[in-house]
């Protein structure tokens, strides 16, 4: 090797390593870029992880009314037939008796009732029957 090589070799590896210090300082701020970038997605990342708990947490409680109100619903449901069940039977015990003016029977409606059927339909009572 001549003298004349050796400082155009030693200039070319000193100009490749100063290429390669440069594009590592370009990765250098590409990194940091990504890792602003990384940073700001975390922090989006944790606002939407607290949005969704907070999501989970209030569907969980509406699908807990959710069930309560359609118990409540059946409840409602076989309350209204009870009710029109013993409106039906209050209706079918009763006896109506039209054609009588107001206040007839007086203070004893048993005794009238009594007198009155035994009139119409010929029938006896015994003294101990009793009417609801």
């Amino acid at each position: 090797m001549s003298d004349k090589e050796q400082p155009t070799t030693m200039d070319r590896i000193l100009q490749e390593i100063t290429a390669v210090s440069r594009r590592i300082e370009g990765m250098d701020a590409s990194i940091s870029s990504l890792t602003l970038v990384t940073k700001s997605m975390r922090s989006d990342i944790a606002g939407f992880q607290f949005k969704v708990t907070g999501s989970e947490h209030r569907m969980g409680t509406l699908e807990g009314h959710m069930t309560t109100v359609q118990d409540r619903d059946q409840d409602l449901l076989y309350l209204r037939s009870k009710i029109t069940d013993l409106e039906d039977r209050r209706q079918r015990d009763n006896i109506r008796l039209f054609g009588f003016p107001e206040n007839e029977e007086g203070s004893d409606v048993q005794a009238f009732l009594c007198s009155v059927l035994s009139k119409l339909a010929s029938l006896t009572f015994d003294p101990s029957l009793e009417f609801q």
